[in-house]
Protein backbone atom coordinates (compact mmCIF):
# COMPACT_ATOMS: atom_id res chain seq x y z
CA UNK A 1 0.00 0.00 0.00
CA UNK A 2 3.06 2.32 0.12
CA UNK A 3 2.62 3.17 -3.54
CA UNK A 4 -1.02 4.08 -2.96
CA UNK A 5 -0.27 6.59 -0.22
CA UNK A 6 2.65 8.11 -2.12
CA UNK A 7 0.42 8.80 -5.08
CA UNK A 8 -2.35 10.00 -2.79
CA UNK A 9 0.04 12.62 -1.44
CA UNK A 10 1.24 13.54 -4.91
CA UNK A 11 -2.20 14.11 -6.42
CA UNK A 12 -4.28 15.35 -3.52
CA UNK A 13 -2.45 16.51 -0.41
CA UNK A 14 -0.30 19.14 -2.10
CA UNK A 15 -3.17 20.81 -4.02
CA UNK A 16 -5.45 20.75 -0.99
CA UNK A 17 -2.86 22.40 1.25
CA UNK A 18 -2.63 25.31 -1.17
CA UNK A 19 -6.40 25.76 -1.11
CA UNK A 20 -6.47 25.82 2.69
CA UNK A 21 -3.92 28.60 2.82
CA UNK A 22 -5.85 30.65 0.27
CA UNK A 23 -9.20 30.23 2.03
CA UNK A 24 -9.86 31.50 5.52
CA UNK A 25 -13.39 30.05 5.65
CA UNK A 26 -13.52 26.37 6.61
CA UNK A 27 -15.54 24.49 3.99
CA UNK A 28 -17.97 21.77 4.96
CA UNK A 29 -16.98 18.15 4.21
CA UNK A 30 -19.08 17.17 1.20
CA UNK A 31 -16.57 14.77 -0.35
CA UNK A 32 -18.10 11.54 -1.66
CA UNK A 33 -15.80 8.76 -0.33
CA UNK A 34 -16.46 6.43 -3.28
CA UNK A 35 -15.82 9.17 -5.83
CA UNK A 36 -12.67 10.21 -3.96
CA UNK A 37 -11.27 6.67 -3.90
CA UNK A 38 -12.12 6.19 -7.57
CA UNK A 39 -10.30 9.40 -8.46
CA UNK A 40 -7.25 8.36 -6.43
CA UNK A 41 -7.15 4.93 -8.07
CA UNK A 42 -7.52 6.40 -11.56
CA UNK A 43 -4.69 8.84 -10.83
CA UNK A 44 -2.58 5.98 -9.53
CA UNK A 45 -3.19 3.90 -12.65
CA UNK A 46 -2.32 6.87 -14.89
CA UNK A 47 0.88 7.46 -12.96
CA UNK A 48 1.91 3.79 -13.20
CA UNK A 49 1.05 3.62 -16.92
CA UNK A 50 3.21 6.69 -17.56
CA UNK A 51 6.05 5.25 -15.52
CA UNK A 52 5.94 1.94 -17.39
CA UNK A 53 5.81 3.80 -20.69
CA UNK A 54 9.02 5.62 -19.77
CA UNK A 55 10.77 2.29 -19.20
CA UNK A 56 9.68 0.75 -22.50
CA UNK A 57 12.46 -1.71 -23.39
CA UNK A 58 11.30 -2.18 -26.96
CA UNK A 59 12.23 1.39 -27.86
CA UNK A 60 15.88 0.71 -26.97
CA UNK A 61 16.04 -2.12 -29.49
CA UNK A 62 14.19 -0.17 -32.19
CA UNK A 63 16.56 2.79 -31.80
CA UNK A 64 19.42 0.61 -33.06
CA UNK A 65 17.57 -0.04 -36.36
CA UNK A 66 18.18 -3.78 -36.41
CA UNK A 67 16.22 -6.06 -38.72
CA UNK A 68 14.25 -8.74 -36.80
CA UNK A 69 16.68 -11.53 -37.72
CA UNK A 70 19.93 -9.59 -37.21
CA UNK A 71 22.45 -11.30 -34.89
CA UNK A 72 25.06 -8.64 -34.05
CA UNK A 73 28.60 -9.76 -33.26
CA UNK A 74 31.24 -7.82 -31.35
CA UNK A 75 34.93 -8.10 -30.62
CA UNK A 76 36.30 -9.38 -27.32
CA UNK A 77 37.48 -5.85 -26.57
CA UNK A 78 33.91 -4.51 -26.84
CA UNK A 79 32.60 -7.22 -24.49
CA UNK A 80 35.32 -6.38 -21.95
CA UNK A 81 34.62 -2.64 -22.24
CA UNK A 82 30.95 -3.25 -21.48
CA UNK A 83 31.73 -5.48 -18.50
CA UNK A 84 34.07 -2.81 -17.18
CA UNK A 85 31.29 -0.24 -17.58
CA UNK A 86 29.10 -2.41 -15.30
CA UNK A 87 31.97 -2.68 -12.80
CA UNK A 88 32.43 1.09 -12.63
CA UNK A 89 28.92 1.48 -11.22
CA UNK A 90 29.08 -1.41 -8.78
CA UNK A 91 31.17 -2.74 -5.87
CA UNK A 92 30.77 -6.13 -7.53
CA UNK A 93 33.68 -7.08 -9.80
CA UNK A 94 32.85 -9.00 -12.97
CA UNK A 95 35.93 -10.56 -14.57
CA UNK A 96 36.47 -10.48 -18.32
CA UNK A 97 38.64 -13.45 -19.28
CA UNK A 98 38.62 -16.28 -21.81
CA UNK A 99 36.16 -18.32 -19.73
CA UNK A 100 33.62 -15.53 -19.23
CA UNK A 101 33.95 -14.39 -22.85
CA UNK A 102 33.22 -17.92 -24.04
CA UNK A 103 30.16 -18.08 -21.76
CA UNK A 104 28.87 -14.68 -22.92
CA UNK A 105 29.19 -15.74 -26.56
CA UNK A 106 27.23 -18.90 -25.77
CA UNK A 107 24.46 -16.81 -24.18
CA UNK A 108 24.46 -14.42 -27.16
CA UNK A 109 23.94 -17.27 -29.58
CA UNK A 110 21.99 -19.93 -27.64
CA UNK A 111 20.17 -18.20 -24.79
CA UNK A 112 18.45 -15.40 -26.62
CA UNK A 113 14.93 -16.67 -25.89
CA UNK A 114 15.85 -17.23 -22.26
CA UNK A 115 17.10 -13.64 -22.01
CA UNK A 116 13.92 -12.32 -23.62
CA UNK A 117 11.67 -14.27 -21.24
CA UNK A 118 13.69 -13.32 -18.15
CA UNK A 119 13.53 -9.64 -19.10
CA UNK A 120 9.74 -9.92 -19.20
CA UNK A 121 9.63 -11.61 -15.79
CA UNK A 122 12.09 -9.11 -14.31
CA UNK A 123 9.38 -6.43 -14.37
CA UNK A 124 7.70 -8.24 -11.47
CA UNK A 125 10.78 -9.15 -9.42
CA UNK A 126 13.79 -6.87 -9.98
CA UNK A 127 12.39 -3.86 -8.09
CA UNK A 128 11.69 -6.13 -5.12
CA UNK A 129 15.21 -7.61 -5.31
CA UNK A 130 16.91 -4.23 -5.55
CA UNK A 131 14.85 -2.80 -2.69
CA UNK A 132 15.75 -5.74 -0.42
CA UNK A 133 19.42 -5.92 -1.48
CA UNK A 134 19.74 -2.20 -0.76
CA UNK A 135 18.25 -2.67 2.72
CA UNK A 136 20.94 -5.27 3.48
CA UNK A 137 23.73 -3.15 1.97
CA UNK A 138 24.45 -5.70 -0.76
CA UNK A 139 25.41 -5.10 -4.42
CA UNK A 140 22.31 -4.75 -6.58
CA UNK A 141 23.93 -6.97 -9.22
CA UNK A 142 23.13 -9.96 -6.98
CA UNK A 143 19.65 -9.83 -8.51
CA UNK A 144 21.16 -11.70 -11.47
CA UNK A 145 21.78 -14.64 -9.14
CA UNK A 146 18.05 -15.46 -9.19
CA UNK A 147 18.20 -15.41 -13.00
CA UNK A 148 20.70 -18.24 -13.21
CA UNK A 149 19.19 -20.07 -10.24
CA UNK A 150 15.54 -20.19 -11.33
CA UNK A 151 15.02 -18.14 -14.50
CA UNK A 152 12.80 -15.97 -12.23
CA UNK A 153 10.25 -18.78 -11.77
CA UNK A 154 9.23 -19.10 -8.10
CA UNK A 155 7.73 -22.61 -8.50
CA UNK A 156 10.75 -24.19 -10.23
CA UNK A 157 12.32 -27.14 -8.41
CA UNK A 158 15.72 -28.68 -9.12
CA UNK A 159 16.46 -32.40 -9.29
CA UNK A 160 18.24 -32.05 -5.95
CA UNK A 161 15.11 -30.56 -4.34
CA UNK A 162 16.08 -26.86 -4.30
CA UNK A 163 12.99 -24.68 -4.71
CA UNK A 164 11.96 -21.11 -5.48
CA UNK A 165 13.42 -17.98 -7.05
CA UNK A 166 16.59 -18.38 -4.99
CA UNK A 167 16.62 -22.22 -5.04
CA UNK A 168 16.78 -23.00 -1.34
CA UNK A 169 17.21 -26.57 -0.21
CA UNK A 170 14.79 -27.59 2.55
CA UNK A 171 17.37 -27.58 5.36
CA UNK A 172 18.93 -24.27 4.32
CA UNK A 173 15.51 -22.69 4.01
CA UNK A 174 14.59 -23.90 7.49
CA UNK A 175 17.80 -22.47 8.95
CA UNK A 176 16.88 -19.05 7.52
CA UNK A 177 13.33 -19.14 8.82
CA UNK A 178 11.51 -20.27 5.67
CA UNK A 179 8.46 -22.23 6.84
CA UNK A 180 6.95 -25.22 5.06
CA UNK A 181 3.81 -27.16 5.93
CA UNK A 182 0.94 -28.79 4.06
CA UNK A 183 -0.33 -25.46 2.75
CA UNK A 184 2.60 -23.09 2.40
CA UNK A 185 6.25 -23.20 1.38
CA UNK A 186 8.04 -19.91 1.96
CA UNK A 187 10.85 -20.94 -0.35
CA UNK A 188 8.38 -20.03 -3.12
CA UNK A 189 7.44 -16.71 -1.50
CA UNK A 190 9.29 -13.92 -3.37
CA UNK A 191 9.47 -11.61 -0.35
CA UNK A 192 10.43 -14.14 2.35
CA UNK A 193 12.88 -16.02 0.10
CA UNK A 194 14.57 -12.79 -1.06
CA UNK A 195 15.09 -11.73 2.55
CA UNK A 196 16.53 -15.15 3.38
CA UNK A 197 18.80 -15.07 0.32
CA UNK A 198 20.14 -11.65 1.32
CA UNK A 199 20.95 -12.87 4.85
CA UNK A 200 22.62 -16.01 3.47
CA UNK A 201 24.68 -14.06 0.91
CA UNK A 202 25.71 -11.48 3.52
CA UNK A 203 26.90 -14.29 5.78
CA UNK A 204 28.86 -15.96 2.96
CA UNK A 205 30.55 -12.69 2.02
CA UNK A 206 31.44 -12.19 5.68
CA UNK A 207 33.16 -15.59 5.63
CA UNK A 208 35.15 -15.21 2.41
CA UNK A 209 35.41 -11.45 1.84
CA UNK A 210 35.10 -12.12 -1.90
CA UNK A 211 31.88 -12.09 -3.91
CA UNK A 212 32.97 -14.74 -6.41
CA UNK A 213 33.77 -17.16 -3.58
CA UNK A 214 30.50 -16.23 -1.89
CA UNK A 215 28.61 -17.09 -5.10
CA UNK A 216 30.47 -20.40 -5.36
CA UNK A 217 29.56 -21.19 -1.74
CA UNK A 218 25.91 -20.27 -2.42
CA UNK A 219 25.87 -22.86 -5.21
CA UNK A 220 28.03 -25.67 -3.81
CA UNK A 221 28.01 -24.96 -0.08
CA UNK A 222 30.86 -23.59 2.06
CA UNK A 223 32.16 -27.12 2.65
CA UNK A 224 32.94 -27.70 -1.04
CA UNK A 225 34.54 -24.27 -1.38
CA UNK A 226 36.74 -24.92 1.66
CA UNK A 227 37.82 -28.28 0.19
CA UNK A 228 38.68 -26.58 -3.11
CA UNK A 229 40.76 -23.96 -1.25
CA UNK A 230 42.75 -26.72 0.51
CA UNK A 231 43.22 -28.76 -2.68
CA UNK A 232 44.46 -25.69 -4.54
CA UNK A 233 47.21 -25.11 -2.00
CA UNK A 234 45.21 -22.54 -0.02
CA UNK A 235 44.59 -20.18 -2.91
CA UNK A 236 42.09 -17.42 -2.12
CA UNK A 237 40.39 -16.44 -5.40
CA UNK A 238 37.60 -18.14 -7.30
CA UNK A 239 39.62 -18.46 -10.51
CA UNK A 240 42.53 -20.13 -8.68
CA UNK A 241 40.34 -22.71 -6.91
CA UNK A 242 37.91 -23.15 -9.83
CA UNK A 243 39.49 -26.42 -11.16
CA UNK A 244 38.92 -28.01 -7.73
CA UNK A 245 35.23 -27.07 -7.44
CA UNK A 246 32.31 -29.31 -8.47
CA UNK A 247 31.67 -29.21 -12.23
CA UNK A 248 28.43 -27.24 -11.90
CA UNK A 249 30.09 -24.61 -9.71
CA UNK A 250 32.94 -24.20 -12.19
CA UNK A 251 30.40 -22.73 -14.59
CA UNK A 252 28.41 -20.83 -11.93
CA UNK A 253 30.32 -17.54 -11.75
CA UNK A 254 30.85 -17.36 -15.56
CA UNK A 255 27.08 -17.90 -15.98
CA UNK A 256 26.40 -15.14 -13.46
CA UNK A 257 28.66 -12.73 -15.36
CA UNK A 258 27.08 -13.69 -18.69
CA UNK A 259 23.59 -13.11 -17.27
CA UNK A 260 24.62 -9.70 -15.93
CA UNK A 261 26.04 -8.79 -19.33
CA UNK A 262 23.01 -9.97 -21.30
CA UNK A 263 20.46 -8.19 -19.11
CA UNK A 264 22.40 -4.94 -19.47
CA UNK A 265 23.19 -5.19 -23.19
CA UNK A 266 20.26 -7.16 -24.64
CA UNK A 267 19.30 -4.27 -26.94
CA UNK A 268 22.74 -4.23 -28.53
CA UNK A 269 22.19 -7.92 -29.34
CA UNK A 270 18.76 -7.31 -30.90
CA UNK A 271 16.87 -9.11 -28.14
CA UNK A 272 13.33 -7.84 -27.51
CA UNK A 273 11.92 -8.57 -24.03
CA UNK A 274 8.71 -10.57 -23.82
CA UNK A 275 5.74 -8.51 -22.68
CA UNK A 276 5.47 -8.35 -18.90
CA UNK A 277 2.17 -9.75 -17.60
CA UNK A 278 2.30 -7.41 -14.61
CA UNK A 279 4.79 -5.01 -13.07
CA UNK A 280 5.90 -4.74 -9.45
CA UNK A 281 4.36 -1.25 -9.24
CA UNK A 282 0.94 -2.70 -10.11
CA UNK A 283 0.91 -5.11 -7.15
CA UNK A 284 -0.81 -4.54 -3.82
CA UNK A 285 -1.13 -6.78 -0.75
CA UNK A 286 -3.94 -7.67 1.63
CA UNK A 287 -3.51 -9.69 4.83
CA UNK A 288 -6.31 -12.08 5.76
CA UNK A 289 -8.21 -12.46 9.01
CA UNK A 290 -9.36 -16.00 8.26
CA UNK A 291 -8.64 -18.98 6.05
CA UNK A 292 -10.14 -18.85 2.58
CA UNK A 293 -10.18 -20.69 -0.76
CA UNK A 294 -8.90 -19.04 -3.89
CA UNK A 295 -12.09 -20.14 -5.65
CA UNK A 296 -14.04 -17.84 -3.32
CA UNK A 297 -11.82 -14.87 -4.21
CA UNK A 298 -12.03 -15.76 -7.88
CA UNK A 299 -15.84 -15.73 -7.95
CA UNK A 300 -16.21 -12.52 -5.96
CA UNK A 301 -13.93 -10.29 -8.06
CA UNK A 302 -13.60 -12.26 -11.33
CA UNK A 303 -9.95 -13.08 -10.70
CA UNK A 304 -8.89 -16.41 -12.30
CA UNK A 305 -7.50 -18.92 -9.80
CA UNK A 306 -4.49 -19.47 -12.08
CA UNK A 307 -3.65 -15.76 -11.83
CA UNK A 308 -4.04 -15.79 -8.04
CA UNK A 309 -1.66 -18.75 -7.82
CA UNK A 310 0.86 -17.11 -10.15
CA UNK A 311 1.13 -14.04 -7.91
CA UNK A 312 1.00 -16.07 -4.68
CA UNK A 313 3.33 -19.03 -5.27
CA UNK A 314 3.85 -19.49 -1.52
CA UNK A 315 0.60 -21.51 -1.36
CA UNK A 316 0.93 -25.17 -2.30
CA UNK A 317 -2.82 -25.62 -2.85
CA UNK A 318 -5.69 -23.29 -3.64
CA UNK A 319 -6.48 -22.95 0.08
CA UNK A 320 -4.98 -20.07 2.09
CA UNK A 321 -4.88 -21.10 5.78
CA UNK A 322 -5.51 -18.98 8.87
CA UNK A 323 -2.22 -18.41 10.69
CA UNK A 324 -0.68 -16.04 13.22
CA UNK A 325 0.71 -13.73 11.99
CA UNK A 326 -1.92 -13.79 9.24
CA UNK A 327 -1.29 -14.96 5.70
CA UNK A 328 -1.43 -12.33 2.95
CA UNK A 329 -2.28 -12.31 -0.75
CA UNK A 330 -0.76 -10.19 -3.49
CA UNK A 331 -2.56 -9.12 -6.62
CA UNK A 332 -3.31 -6.31 -9.07
CA UNK A 333 -4.23 -3.04 -7.38
CA UNK A 334 -7.82 -3.17 -8.63
CA UNK A 335 -8.43 -6.77 -7.44
CA UNK A 336 -7.02 -6.15 -3.97
CA UNK A 337 -9.00 -2.91 -3.75
CA UNK A 338 -12.21 -4.77 -4.53
CA UNK A 339 -11.50 -7.47 -1.96
CA UNK A 340 -10.78 -4.88 0.74
CA UNK A 341 -14.12 -3.22 0.01
CA UNK A 342 -16.05 -6.51 0.41
CA UNK A 343 -13.95 -8.10 3.14
CA UNK A 344 -16.95 -9.05 5.32
CA UNK A 345 -18.84 -10.56 2.37
CA UNK A 346 -15.67 -12.43 1.38
CA UNK A 347 -15.42 -14.30 4.69
CA UNK A 348 -19.18 -14.84 4.88
CA UNK A 349 -19.15 -16.45 1.44
CA UNK A 350 -16.48 -18.86 2.65
CA UNK A 351 -18.32 -19.57 5.91
CA UNK A 352 -21.58 -20.29 4.07
CA UNK A 353 -19.80 -23.04 2.13
CA UNK A 354 -18.76 -24.77 5.38
CA UNK A 355 -21.59 -23.98 7.78
CA UNK A 356 -24.64 -22.26 6.27
CA UNK A 357 -26.59 -22.37 9.57
CA UNK A 358 -23.85 -20.54 11.48
CA UNK A 359 -23.55 -18.02 8.64
CA UNK A 360 -27.31 -17.42 8.69
CA UNK A 361 -27.25 -16.91 12.47
CA UNK A 362 -24.43 -14.36 12.21
CA UNK A 363 -26.34 -12.50 9.50
CA UNK A 364 -29.51 -12.42 11.66
CA UNK A 365 -27.64 -11.10 14.71
CA UNK A 366 -25.35 -8.74 12.84
CA UNK A 367 -27.28 -5.56 13.75
CA UNK A 368 -27.33 -6.31 17.47
CA UNK A 369 -24.07 -8.30 17.84
CA UNK A 370 -21.06 -6.86 15.96
CA UNK A 371 -18.86 -9.59 14.48
CA UNK A 372 -15.06 -9.50 14.28
CA UNK A 373 -13.79 -10.67 10.91
CA UNK A 374 -11.55 -13.32 12.43
CA UNK A 375 -14.58 -15.02 13.98
CA UNK A 376 -16.01 -15.71 10.52
CA UNK A 377 -13.78 -18.76 10.40
CA UNK A 378 -14.90 -22.33 10.94
CA UNK A 379 -12.18 -24.52 12.43
CA UNK A 380 -12.33 -27.19 9.77
CA UNK A 381 -9.68 -29.20 11.61
CA UNK A 382 -12.46 -30.16 14.05
CA UNK A 383 -14.45 -31.73 11.21
CA UNK A 384 -13.54 -35.18 9.96
CA UNK A 385 -14.55 -34.47 6.37
CA UNK A 386 -16.08 -31.46 4.66
CA UNK A 387 -17.53 -31.25 1.18
CA UNK A 388 -16.87 -28.01 -0.72
CA UNK A 389 -17.70 -27.66 -4.41
CA UNK A 390 -17.21 -31.35 -5.13
CA UNK A 391 -14.11 -31.70 -2.95
CA UNK A 392 -13.80 -33.41 0.43
CA UNK A 393 -11.36 -32.56 3.20
CA UNK A 394 -10.26 -35.58 5.20
CA UNK A 395 -8.54 -35.26 8.57
CA UNK A 396 -5.87 -37.96 9.00
CA UNK A 397 -6.36 -40.19 12.05
CA UNK A 398 -3.89 -42.28 14.04
CA UNK A 399 -2.76 -45.33 12.10
CA UNK A 400 -4.11 -44.17 8.72
CA UNK A 401 -2.03 -44.46 5.55
CA UNK A 402 -2.55 -43.01 2.09
CA UNK A 403 -3.34 -46.50 0.82
CA UNK A 404 -6.09 -46.96 3.41
CA UNK A 405 -7.52 -43.50 2.73
CA UNK A 406 -7.47 -44.07 -1.03
CA UNK A 407 -9.46 -47.30 -0.62
CA UNK A 408 -11.92 -45.60 1.73
CA UNK A 409 -12.77 -42.96 -0.89
CA UNK A 410 -12.25 -45.15 -3.97
CA UNK A 411 -9.47 -43.00 -5.40
CA UNK A 412 -5.84 -43.77 -6.17
CA UNK A 413 -2.80 -42.86 -4.06
CA UNK A 414 -1.37 -40.99 -7.06
CA UNK A 415 -4.50 -38.84 -7.24
CA UNK A 416 -4.25 -37.93 -3.54
CA UNK A 417 -0.58 -37.01 -4.04
CA UNK A 418 -1.49 -34.89 -7.06
CA UNK A 419 -4.46 -33.09 -5.45
CA UNK A 420 -2.40 -32.18 -2.39
CA UNK A 421 0.92 -31.47 -4.12
CA UNK A 422 2.61 -34.12 -1.97
CA UNK A 423 6.01 -35.46 -2.97
CA UNK A 424 5.97 -38.53 -0.67
CA UNK A 425 3.36 -40.81 0.86
CA UNK A 426 4.33 -39.66 4.37
CA UNK A 427 1.34 -38.12 6.18
CA UNK A 428 0.77 -37.08 9.78
CA UNK A 429 -2.10 -37.21 12.27
CA UNK A 430 -4.34 -34.16 11.97
CA UNK A 431 -3.29 -33.38 8.39
CA UNK A 432 -6.15 -32.28 6.11
CA UNK A 433 -6.16 -33.95 2.71
CA UNK A 434 -8.15 -32.61 -0.21
CA UNK A 435 -9.98 -35.33 -2.14
CA UNK A 436 -12.23 -35.20 -5.20
CA UNK A 437 -14.60 -37.97 -4.19
CA UNK A 438 -17.92 -38.84 -2.55
CA UNK A 439 -18.17 -39.17 1.21
CA UNK A 440 -18.15 -42.84 2.28
CA UNK A 441 -21.43 -43.82 3.90
CA UNK A 442 -19.66 -45.04 7.04
CA UNK A 443 -18.51 -41.51 7.94
CA UNK A 444 -21.82 -39.65 7.55
CA UNK A 445 -22.87 -40.01 11.19
CA UNK A 446 -19.46 -38.87 12.41
CA UNK A 447 -19.63 -35.75 10.30
CA UNK A 448 -23.18 -34.97 11.37
CA UNK A 449 -22.15 -35.18 15.01
CA UNK A 450 -19.12 -32.94 14.49
CA UNK A 451 -20.92 -30.12 12.67
CA UNK A 452 -24.12 -28.22 13.06
CA UNK A 453 -25.08 -29.04 9.48
CA UNK A 454 -24.82 -32.55 7.98
CA UNK A 455 -22.47 -32.68 5.01
CA UNK A 456 -24.19 -33.40 1.73
CA UNK A 457 -22.74 -36.15 -0.41
CA UNK A 458 -22.20 -35.58 -4.09
CA UNK A 459 -24.98 -37.08 -6.21
CA UNK A 460 -23.95 -39.80 -8.63
CA UNK A 461 -24.42 -38.89 -12.23
CA UNK A 462 -23.93 -40.70 -15.47
CA UNK A 463 -20.49 -39.86 -16.88
CA UNK A 464 -20.65 -37.99 -20.16
CA UNK A 465 -17.61 -37.26 -22.24
CA UNK A 466 -16.38 -33.67 -22.11
CA UNK A 467 -13.67 -32.11 -24.26
CA UNK A 468 -11.50 -29.01 -23.98
CA UNK A 469 -9.93 -27.12 -26.89
CA UNK A 470 -6.26 -26.30 -26.25
CA UNK A 471 -5.49 -22.57 -26.18
CA UNK A 472 -2.24 -20.64 -26.45
CA UNK A 473 -0.17 -21.05 -23.28
CA UNK A 474 -1.96 -24.22 -22.15
CA UNK A 475 -0.02 -27.18 -20.80
CA UNK A 476 -1.22 -30.65 -19.89
CA UNK A 477 -0.64 -29.79 -16.23
CA UNK A 478 -2.71 -26.58 -16.44
CA UNK A 479 -5.61 -28.39 -18.13
CA UNK A 480 -5.54 -31.14 -15.49
CA UNK A 481 -5.60 -28.54 -12.70
CA UNK A 482 -8.37 -26.56 -14.40
CA UNK A 483 -10.69 -29.58 -14.46
CA UNK A 484 -9.63 -31.03 -11.09
CA UNK A 485 -8.12 -34.27 -12.35
CA UNK A 486 -4.65 -35.73 -12.00
CA UNK A 487 -2.28 -35.74 -14.96
CA UNK A 488 -2.19 -39.52 -14.90
CA UNK A 489 -5.99 -39.72 -15.16
CA UNK A 490 -6.06 -37.09 -17.90
CA UNK A 491 -3.44 -39.09 -19.76
CA UNK A 492 -5.58 -42.24 -19.50
CA UNK A 493 -8.55 -40.33 -20.94
CA UNK A 494 -6.40 -39.32 -23.92
CA UNK A 495 -4.44 -42.38 -25.08
CA UNK A 496 -2.11 -41.70 -27.97
CA UNK A 497 -1.65 -37.99 -27.13
CA UNK A 498 1.88 -36.83 -26.31
CA UNK A 499 1.34 -34.79 -23.14
CA UNK A 500 4.53 -32.79 -23.79
CA UNK A 501 3.51 -31.73 -27.31
CA UNK A 502 -0.12 -30.61 -27.20
CA UNK A 503 -1.08 -28.09 -29.88
CA UNK A 504 -3.38 -25.08 -30.00
CA UNK A 505 -6.80 -26.18 -31.29
CA UNK A 506 -6.29 -29.80 -30.22
CA UNK A 507 -9.22 -31.52 -28.46
CA UNK A 508 -8.44 -32.93 -25.02
CA UNK A 509 -10.92 -35.17 -23.22
CA UNK A 510 -11.31 -33.94 -19.63
CA UNK A 511 -14.21 -36.15 -18.48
Amino acid sequence: MKVFYSILALFFIAPLSGQVNANTAKPSDTLDPDAFINTVEQSLQLYIAEHLKDSNYDSLVKALNYAPDDLPEFSDAIYCERIEAINELSPFHLDCNDITLSTIKYFVKNRRSFTSIVLGRSALYFDLFEETLSEYGLPLELKYLAVIESGLRPQVKSKAGALGLWQFMYATGQSYGLVENSYIDQRMDPVAATNAACRFLKKLYGIYGDWNLALAAYNAGPGNVNKAIRRSGNKTTYWEIRPFLPTETQGYVPNFIAAAYMLNYYAEHNIVPTEAKIHYQQIDTMCLSAGIHMNTLSKLVEWPVEDIQALNPIYKTTYIPKTSPPQCISGPLEKIGLLVSIEYEMYMTELKAYNPELAAQIERDRDTTPVALETLYLDTAAVDTTNLEGYIYHKVKTGETLTAISKKYTVSVDEILDWNDLRTTNIYVGQRLLLKAELPKTTSTTVAAATTTPVKTAAKTTTTKKYYTVKSGDTFSKIASKYGVSQSKLSKLNPGININKIKVGQKIRVK
